[in-house]
């Protein structure tokens, strides 16, 4: 007899198996669950993205005027030319149109046009008058979307301050770059339904999420000021064949910028055209004979500011600095003699002042005066390289201006180990250094502005476009550098230099005008070119308005009170009557 077969292994399997499926069963309905309830949201974006179209809406820049509200860098309507593969009806005359009127290579918008995509852009930055005339034929699958290009209606008019924006209206230079942040807007966008192989639903509504523009920006810049600087800069580039002029006019109270011209300046609608230096464009041979590397080098230099971007020796500009720190230590004063045979000899150096005869006896004024060489030598000789630079320090020479420009070059100054007695001479009267025009001049102001020391700058405040909100930028002075009372004698002396010395062209009748010339020879000395500059200001007894000429290898006569003076005398005489007026 068989033994009986027990179920107990039958039964477990089932039980094993319906717990299986229990189990999955459970998975896959909390796995429902999950997706509908916790990730419904996501999905329901996925889904839209499948079943809408996306065209961005380019919300417009925020435009760029001066201090008195002139535009001087706005917008222009213009319109991306786009198509949609499977919308497109009529594939030929699409082709046809578009290449005619576009004027583009037939070839080019038919692989545009023939190219399975969602969106397919043919051509961005069209003329507003093309777009219109595309959006008339009512073409099937073209899409003509308006969009911005930058437009600046004076053209170089402050083109070094300002710089331009790229294909994608972002900031490349200047200004544009500085505050991209704050010019820029938010776009808006399109959503167009479709269906599941991208049919627009004619039935179903577009929605439309408007663009936000950008926040406009108001310069300190005086527009009629930097004209009437950039038109002498030209007059003086021209009339001196020299290799660039730069004039900075500023406020040497509170740092505002009223002019920075740089001449050459370039063509802000048409920024990456390239000129010869007598103004010239270059020939399509010319162009093709340089390499693209040639191309781009010559394009940063055509869009460098002198002003900030580069760095020179001053001369004897910069025996201001040495004056108010001569003065400030009291290791001379203004009654204090000297005498000058025309060379002064430091260790084994003879180094000579510019008049080869000498000065004879004359008083600290009178070596002011004269640009006397050896007298301010022997000024900083009596302070010694820690003394000196220690001024150097506390004046803030060593620092950035903190200008709001981009690309700020930074002092080239000796290590205060380097400097023996040679160094010191030379640096008195402004050679073996290296700093920017504008970190020389805003010294300067700081020196005879009452001793304050203040940050250069071009923004003033921004405003919504709408006009609801107001932001006012702040550049509060960083403290005191100088004791007041030689600040003033500071500008007492100057004030002399141009009312009977070496700065008298700057002279002008009804005004009290004061400053410095210099002559600096470039390196490697000897090689016949140099760099003639003017520092001025005015009214001497409480400088409003401070202005620095120069003039970047100068051909012919270079002396800095024979070519920039003068210069300096012309912009002051002009911006001096309404000055009052206006602020």
């Amino acid at each position: 007899m068989k033994p009986e077969k027990s179920m107990f292994p039958v039964r477990l399997r089932i039980l094993i198996l319906a717990g299986a499926g229990f189990l999955l069963l459970a998975g896959v309905t909390g796995r429902m669950i999950w997706l509908m309830v916790w990730q419904s949201a996501y999905y329901e974006e996925e889904a839209a993205d499948v079943q809408q179209r996306e065209r961005a809406i380019k919300a417009a820049r925020g435009e760029i005027y001066d201090r008195r509200g002139t535009l001087l860098a706005g917008n222009r309507t213009v319109c991306t030319v786009s198509v949609v593969h499977n919308q497109v009806e009529e594939p030929e005359q699409v082709i046809d149109r578009l290449t005619e009127i576009l004027e583009i290579d037939r070839d080019t918008v038919r692989k545009k046009v023939e190219k399975y995509s969602s969106r397919e852009i043919i051509a961005s930055n069209v003329d507003k008058e093309k777009g219109d005339e595309i959006r008339a034929l009512h073409l099937a699958g073209v899409k003509v979307d308006e969009d911005y290009k930058r437009y600046y209606p004076y053209g170089t008019l402050a083109s070094k301050i300002l710089g331009f924006t790229g294909g994608d209206n972002q900031g490349i230079l200047g200004l544009e770059v500085q505050y991209d942040a704050l010019l820029q807007g938010t776009n808006g966008v399109i959503l167009t339904p479709t269906d599941a192989s991208g049919t627009e639903l004619v039935q179903e509504a577009e929605q439309r999420i408007e663009p936000v523009a950008g926040n406009n920006l108001y310069l300190t810049l005086d527009a009629d000021i930097q004209s009437f600087a950039q038109q002498t800069a030209e007059s003086l580039y021209e009339e001196k064949s020299a290799l660039h002029v730069s004039i900075i006019v500023m406020n040497p109270q509170n740092g505002e910028i009223y002019a920075m011209a740089d001449v050459p300046e370039y063509d802000l609608n048409d920024p990456f055209t390239l000129f010869h230096e007598d103004g010239s464009a270059y020939s399509e041979e010319e162009l093709a004979a340089l390499t693209e590397k040639e191309r781009s080098d010559l394009r940063n230099r055509m869009w460098r500011n002198f002003c900030i971007n580069d760095t020179y020796e001053p001369g004897s500009t910069f025996k201001i600095i040495t004056m108010a720190a001569g003065l400030s230590e009291g290791v001379v004063t203004p009654e204090s003699t000297f005498f000058c045979p025309g060379y002064k000899i430091v260790e084994d150096r003879r180094i000579r002042c510019h008049k080869s005869g000498g000065h004879g006896s004359e008083t600290f004024v009178q070596g002011a005066m004269n640009s006397c060489n050896p007298v301010f030598m022997e000024v900083g000789l009596r302070m010694g390289p820690a003394v000196f630079m220690k001024y150097i320090e506390q004046f803030q020479i060593l620092q950035k201006t903190g200008v709001d420009l981009p690309g700020e070059a930074s002092t080239i100054m000796h290590e205060l180990e380097n400097i023996g007695e040679v160094e010191l001479a030379t640096m008195s009267f402004g050679q073996s250094f290296q700093l920017t025009p504008l970190r020389h001049l805003t010294t300067i102001c700081s020196l005879i502005n009452g001793g304050k020391t203040i940050i250069p700058h071009l923004g003033a405040y921004s405003e919504s476009a709408d006009g609801s909100s107001v932001e006012y930028f702040t550049w509060e002075s960083q403290g005191q550098v100088l004791e007041s009372d030689i600040s003033e004698t500071v500008r007492t002396i100057l004030e002399a230099v141009v009312a009977e010395g070496s700065g008298n062209k700057a002279y002008i009748e009804g005004y009290r005008v004061g400053g410095k010339t210099a002559t600096s020879e470039k390196l490697p000395r000897g090689n016949g070119k140099y760099i003639s500059s003017f520092v001025g200001f005015a009214p001497a007894d409480d400088p409003q308005i401070a202005v620095l000429v120069l003039v970047n290898e100068p051909q012919g006569v270079y002396y800095g009170g024979t070519v920039c003076a003068p210069a300096a005398a012309a912009v002051l005489e002009n911006i001096l009557p309404f000055l009052e007026e206006r602020y």
